[in-house]
């Protein structure tokens, strides 16, 4: 990836899954070291067949996601173009909200003190 981007390609388009496959994104580690090594936009080709895929792409911090065949092959298409659309933006929005970040442990959310008198 950051040799395509010093070659002078503008946008990376790595295929997340087989083509026509719609078995969602393969190796998710894969692309992130794609998104991580490259100052490039990083566009999800391939692989994507339902909303939850598109969501997981732009949650790790695609620019976008090409689709076709997930819309195309949908047994109500322009509703699942819909599902898209909302998976795309939720997506994006999560990635730039930012994930909390993961811990191999619990931990309380809520304050334990000061609540019950």
């Amino acid at each position: 990836a950051r040799q395509l981007a010093e070659i002078g390609c503008i946008a990376i388009m790595p295929l997340a899954g087989l083509i026509g496959s719609g078995l969602g994104i393969c190796n998710p580690y894969n692309l992130q070291i794609i998104l991580e090594e490259t100052k490039v936009p990083v566009l999800v080709d391939a692989g994507v067949g339902t909303a939850s895929d598109a969501t997981i792409a732009m949650e790790l911090g695609c620019e976008a996601v090409l689709m076709n065949s997930a819309i195309a092959h949908a047994q109500q298409p322009v509703m699942m173009a819909e599902a898209m659309k909302h998976a795309v933006i939720a997506g994006r929005l999560a990635y730039l909200a930012g994930r909390m970040p993961r811990k191999l442990y619990a931990s309380a959310s809520s304050p334990l003190d000061g609540l019950i008198k």
